[in-house]
């Protein structure tokens, strides 16, 4: 999954939009998928300028697959 991919399955409707970003690196109260360059990919909350929870994946698919899990786990985000 690329992250245009995830950014379609999320726009159709299943998720709040101010409960993620993939765009922005520190948002303020968000799951953030964010592109670390060098095929490197982070996934963690961010909160306060500071991230949490932080996961780091070696390709796009893995780190596109976790942030969607994480907010399909997450009772908030919907």
């Amino acid at each position: 999954m690329t992250k245009e991919q995830l950014r379609s399955i999320l726009q159709q409707g299943w998720f709040d939009p101010v409960s993620y970003s993939l765009d922005e690196a520190l948002p303020s109260e968000k799951y953030v998928l964010f592109d670390k360059g060098a095929g490197r990919w982070s996934v963690y909350y961010s909160e306060r300028g500071r991230r949490t929870g932080e996961k780091i994946f070696d390709n796009e698919d893995a780190a596109c697959r976790y942030l969607l899990q994480v907010l399909e786990e997450d009772p908030t985000t919907n």
